[in-house]
């Protein structure tokens, strides 16, 4: 088990004890490991290369280290061709975990949430930093940056380099990986969670390079035939409960497999269930056979919370408004769990202002 030197400080802001602790660790070139979630998104992604950026600026040896890949839409990010993946460079990245002196931890806030990297981040006897935006942290970094109220662990990054003075280090390609997570976790800036400081940092990363246009652009205009075709199964197969306010689309594996499914393919298809008129619930199952799991998100509009259900019912977590989980049943069998517990929630739902 990893030994943490001092007691943990978690934080839901940055407060000066942690900015000068941080500022500390930094001021001599250190090894460190960059870690996101399984199965990254644009935020986790667009974090990791920026953090990435910065900390070779000031001379650190620097590794990222992903759980598995990331989609394939953002390789063009600055320094994405240096992600290693845990699954296909395992000797690289071990060696890399067992030499670390410092392990950020990125977007997500337990270990268990880097899949099968898990046990070697628990073992090791680095320094843990924490930047993250879900809800109920596990208690294992000396430095916890923690802030539900934030749109995006981007959002957080930008303002982690401000409270240690290195905006100015803040280069064009560092502005658009910072600009993509912000613009994907937000859902293009639609989200409740687009405060008006959002729009400000959003702006300011504007200011220093990252070209809105572009971004959009490679983010949501990349489509492949094979996935357009994914889309109008999953559209098929959505079926809508207005007696719950809800609706649900299923996707197998022979589903994605006639599709010549692509990792990352079905991001953003929950929300064709969500966007329905007076739909405050939506839910997408997605079979993972080389998991044996069935793989899910879940969306809500206005005050309904899937983070709980997602805790209560799909070993799962993550925000209010989005949250994602899984079941080790069969599809069917996952399906028929859904209706048997909306009933729990029917008084919620019907209620929600939206």
């Amino acid at each position: 088990m990893k030994q943490i030197l001092q007691p943990s400080n978690y934080f839901c802001s940055m407060n000066e004890e942690m900015i000068i602790g941080v500022k500390q660790l930094l001021e001599t070139p250190k090894k460190i490991v960059i870690v996101p979630h399984k199965s990254p998104d644009g935020d986790a992604i667009g974090s990791i290369t920026a953090l990435y950026s910065y900390l070779n600026k000031l001379g650190h040896e620097t590794t990222m280290i992903s759980p598995n890949d990331y989609p394939k839409f953002l390789s063009w990010l600055d320094h994405t061709d240096k992600i290693i993946n845990f699954e296909k460079q395992n000797s690289q990245a071990l060696t890399a975990i067992d030499e670390a002196q410092i392990i950020f931890i990125l977007d997500h806030n337990a270990l268990h949430r880097a899949g099968d990297m898990e046990q070697q981040l628990t073992a090791s006897d680095a320094t843990f930093v924490m930047i993250d935006h879900h809800q109920q942290p596990d208690d294992f970094a000396r430095f916890m940056y923690s802030d539900t109220s934030m749109s995006s662990t981007c959002e957080m990054v930008y303002h982690f380099l401000d409270q240690l003075d290195a905006l100015d280090l803040i280069d064009q390609g560092m502005a658009t990986s910072l600009y993509t997570g912000i613009l994907t976790d937000t859902g293009s800036f639609k989200y409740r969670s687009t405060t008006s400081t959002t729009l400000r940092v959003a702006a300011n990363l504007v200011d220093k390079g990252a070209d809105s246009e572009k971004i959009n652009r490679r983010i949501y205009d990349v489509n492949s035939p094979s996935r357009m075709k994914l889309l109008g199964v999953a559209l098929s197969n959505l079926i809508i409960l207005p007696e719950y306010r809800a609706a649900f689309i299923t996707l197998t594996q022979q589903e994605l497999d006639d599709n010549n499914f692509e990792k990352g393919d079905t991001e953003g298809f929950v929300n064709y269930a969500l966007s329905l008129d007076d739909i405050v619930f939506a839910q997408i199952f997605i079979e993972k056979a080389d998991e044996s799991m069935i793989k899910t998100s879940l969306r809500s509009k206005g005050d309904f919370d899937v983070n709980k259900m997602a805790r209560e019912h799909w070993n799962g977590g993550g925000h209010k408004n989005a949250a994602g989980g899984r079941s080790e049943a069969s599809m069917q069998e996952t399906v028929d769990k859904l209706i048997s517990i909306l009933p729990q929630y029917e008084s919620d739902l019907k209620s929600t202002i939206i």
